[in-house]
């Protein structure tokens, strides 16, 4: 665990200054610790800035109260970690070692002075960000899965914890710890469990119920008003989150999943600027996402946009899956498109038990050392390829087309090539899929010559087709004849991101005549807040009176 050990060290190298400081006790108020007092109770609402004025903290385990490796925090330092931005639960417990003072500051005072003090935030969130980092990497995280691997619900929740940076363990039932944990909890025999810390079993074995533990699904005060409501988590959205926190809109940004979107689901991403090396998806949205909070914007997950309405009173409401509705002066689409399901008999039977639509870190633990199926031609299929290349023992690439020229960019192409763990089959598509409880095997068939043959894989990975999400859009805007969104000067939008209904933007992969790629949609999420901005301002004219008499 000396990886987050020397990461609640990273403040010796970075401290606050004093001037810092000086700022902080202005708003904040100090409190005296006991030894063995928590300070950061593990799934506690994060409501204060903790810094250590005197004496001396440590973080533990929530699960076997073992302190994390040999690192505290004196004197300059402080708790907590990413979620402190977001408003999040914690992911991490700490506790006084020894007679301790805590200078304490209201979470919401301190975004504010972070926001009025640059250098102070960049130090804040380097430490909140690589916390979070090590927690993922250390497996003694506060949230358990305790059952088989093979088991669905489970995987599906690995799943969602991995894309949304929450750190967890798992425990094999067979083992003393686990055998100890399901008495302590009262988990029936065979049954899976989700625990949160030492012995909350959640009732609900849901990515929601995951979300909630942990504050990410956000409740919604009546009442509330967004200037602007993403919806979508992709590049695109985020992108639109970030420079709407930057240009000090109150934004709010919905995902129905995880925050990344379909990009966040690539295992490697090589051609975006400023990443030589290439960056994987989920890493990429991550750092999008942090910056965008430390601007003040709100993301909630997983939040499904169900239809949205326009008022009398010029405000967007959207209503979503679970019945709430948020509010909004402005609305930016950026719901991306999803894989298509493939009219395969059984499909959703074995879906997050051998046919997947990702391909990461969480799914290559259920295929190592196996062969490998992946369907699709474009640059998600390829980098998917790749990416399982490296555990599986062959990936096959099954391609419906001749060629994958026009459909993968060339370096990609070459690579799947020249690896001599990956073969590409083109004319290919799969009829039949075979197994119990779980996938095992699949029938091929080749549309050149008719041919039918069987492959042995437990894993499918479903890259093929693009069917844009707009079936929540209730009519508000015009679609093109695949369901895209029109936007521009042919619905009589303003600007090239409008949509034909005024107030309503679209971006990314969603807009029609968009380029499909993740620059593009970062570049379209950004710029389209100018254009929000100009309609929020048109809407309000009296600011700018009220703004000039003030001054």
């Amino acid at each position: 665990m000396e990886s987050l050990a020397q990461n609640l060290e990273t403040m010796v190298r970075t401290p606050l200054t004093e001037g810092h400081v000086a700022r902080m006790r202005a708003i904040g108020t100090e409190h005296d610790y006991a030894p063995g007092q928590d300070v950061t109770a593990f799934g506690a609402e994060q409501q204060n800035f903790c810094y250590v004025v005197d004496g001396e903290v440590e973080a533990f385990d929530p699960v076997t109260g073992e302190r994390y490796g040999e690192a505290t925090l004196g004197p300059g330092q402080f708790a907590g970690e990413a979620g402190f931005l977001s408003g999040g639960r914690n992911m991490i417990s700490t506790r006084a070692v020894k007679p301790s003072r805590i200078l304490c500051v209201p979470r919401q005072a301190m975004l504010d002075l972070m926001s009025q003090v640059p250098e102070m935030s960049d130090i804040i969130v380097t430490v909140f960000a690589a916390r979070r980092r090590a927690l993922l990497e250390s497996n003694r995280a506060g949230l358990t899965l305790w059952g088989s691997e093979d088991d669905r619900a489970l995987r599906r929740i690995a799943a969602f914890a991995g894309r949304n940076k929450i750190p967890i363990r798992r425990l094999d039932p067979d083992g003393p710890e686990a055998r100890d944990m399901a008495q302590r909890c009262g988990i029936e025999e065979g049954k899976p469990a989700v625990i949160v810390g030492k012995g909350t079993v959640l009732p609900e074995l849901t990515p929601r119920a995951v979300a909630h533990a942990f504050g990410l699904d956000l409740r919604f005060e009546k009442g509330d008003v967004y200037d602007v409501l993403v919806v979508g988590g992709g590049p695109a959205g985020i992108a639109a989150g970030l420079y709407a926190g930057a240009e000090g809109l109150k934004a709010l940004v919905i995902e129905d999943l995880t925050i990344g979107g379909q990009a966040g689901t690539s295992s490697r991403i090589e051609n975006y600027m400023g990443f030589p090396t290439g960056i994987s998806g989920a890493d990429l949205c991550w750092r999008g996402e942090v910056q965008a909070m430390k601007f003040g914007t709100r993301f909630a997950v997983p939040r499904r946009a169900r239809e949205v309405l326009k008022c009398k009173d010029n405000l967007f409401h959207v209503r979503l899956d679970d019945g709430d509705t948020v509010s909004a002066c402005s609305l930016v689409i950026a719901t991306g498109v999803q894989y298509r399901k493939l009219p395969i008999d059984r499909l959703s039977e074995f879906e997050n038990a051998g046919v997947y639509y990702a391909a990461t870190d969480v799914e290559a633990r259920f295929c190592r050392d196996s062969e490998v199926a992946v369907i699709g031609g474009g640059n998600s299929a390829g980098q998917a390829a790749m990416f399982m290349a490296r555990s599986a023992k062959h990936v096959h690439v099954l391609v419906r087309g001749r060629s994958l020229a026009a459909s993968m960019s060339d370096y990609l192409l070459s690579r799947l090539q020249q690896n001599p763990r990956i073969t590409i089959h083109l004319g290919t598509e799969i009829t039949e899929l075979h197994g119990d409880r779980s996938l095992d095997c699949v029938t091929i068939q080749d549309r050149f010559d008719n041919r039918h043959w069987e492959l042995r894989t437990s894993a499918v990975f479903v890259m093929a087709g693009a069917a844009p999400n707009t079936g929540w859009l209730s009519g508000l805007v015009e679609l093109d004849d695949m369901g895209f969104v029109k936007t521009g000067a042919g619905v009589g939008g303003a600007s090239v991101y409008a949509t034909s209904c005024p107030g309503v933007y679209a971006v990314g992969d969603v807009r029609a005549g968009s380029v499909k790629r993740v620059a593009a949609g970062v570049g379209e999420g950004s710029v389209v807040i100018s254009r929000v901005w100009d309609y929020l301002d048109a809407m309000h004219p009296e600011t700018d009176a009220d703004v000039a008499a003030a001054s």
